[in-house]
């Protein structure tokens, strides 16, 4: 008779940050800036991968397919969250809920996939210079994205169907800024064991195990540098390689923190705050390191610049 009574949920009510609206403002204008500096830099890196012929080699590739994913992959979470800081009730419908929790999951995956393959693609650039053009052919550099993208859209297919069929009574308030894993899982009116230990076990697999290969390679990249004679030899790509263990390391640090440690409870304020790092932080800061500091990069942005001054004059 109680099971009777007990109330489906149709829509979560997302609590995000803080309920002062001065507060909520202030987040709103910080965190809109953010995401259109981060649209704008992916959104560049693209264009000028796609225009500028000198750019069309496999390192920026990967880079074009990463800053692709960024824009989506802040998109995923991003938008709804500015829109619920100007709302009086910041709901979403429990389908769109499973569906942004599917697509930020798959999204993520997806980016573990490809830091582990542009890290190989270094990998086999530094430590076998001569043989790169034979390794990292055409077909092989079209293969990986193709591969990522696929894997991680597959990866938590079965964790979202199994979440899809869980029943929600009540309550309805999500203390998160978007639809995340653990407060599904606390929202659900029956036991959810299963779903956490598949949910689990699959993304400490693709995270630890993408984790383990990126950092392999900058390893061996490491050591090969160290071995070089010259000074200028391995100066500038120890640099570049360190500027891409930073952001692989904020990241990866960040969602092993929240995502490798079931059974954790966990501040819900905490989790919030570290999410930040990996859903909005993260895709700003990615164009810069990886792309916008290279030096093939900046030439290809002073000519497209350069060509736009031009076309404006003439006109």
């Amino acid at each position: 008779m109680g099971q009777e009574n007990k109330t489906v949920v149709t829509e979560f009510i997302l609590l995000g940050f803080s309920t002062h609206s001065e507060v909520q403002l202030l987040l709103f204008l910080i965190f809109m800036v953010i995401y259109i500096f981060s649209l704008a830099g992916n959104c560049l890196i693209i264009g000028l991968t796609l225009s500028d012929p000198q750019l069309h080699t496999p390192m920026y590739f990967f880079l074009s397919n990463l800053s692709c994913l960024e824009v989506f992959y802040t998109s995923v979470t991003v938008p709804k969250m500015l829109s619920s800081f100007l709302s009086r009730r910041p709901s979403i419908t429990v389908g769109g809920c499973i569906a942004q929790y599917y697509f930020f999951f798959s999204l993520g995956a997806t980016e573990c996939f490809l830091l582990a393959a542009m890290a190989y693609d270094r990998y086999l650039a530094i430590c076998n210079p001569l043989q790169y053009s034979s390794l990292m052919n055409s077909r092989l550099c079209l293969n990986l994205p193709v591969a990522c993208w696929v894997c991680g859209f597959l990866s938590p297919l079965l964790p979202t169907v199994m979440i899809s069929k869980l029943p929600f009574c009540g309550p309805d308030h999500i203390d998160h800024f978007f639809c995340d894993a653990e407060p599904l899982f606390r929202l659900s009116c029956t036991d959810t064991y299963i779903q956490q230990v598949a949910g689990y076990t699959l993304t400490s697999v693709v995270i630890l195990g993408s984790f383990t290969f990126t950092v392999a390679s900058y390893i061996h990249i490491v050591v090969a540098l160290i071995k070089m004679s010259s000074d200028k030899q391995w100066r500038k790509p120890f640099s570049t390689c360190a500027s891409h263990l930073m952001v692989v390391s904020i990241y990866y640090g960040t969602i092993i923190f929240m995502y490798v440690r079931p059974g954790v409870n966990q501040s819900f304020n905490l989790g919030k705050v570290v999410s930040v790092f990996y859903t909005v932080v993260t895709p700003l800061i990615n164009p810069m390191v990886y792309s916008l500091r290279n030096r093939e990069m900046k030439k290809a942005l002073r000519k497209a610049f350069s060509q736009k001054t031009l076309c404006m004059n003439f006109l």
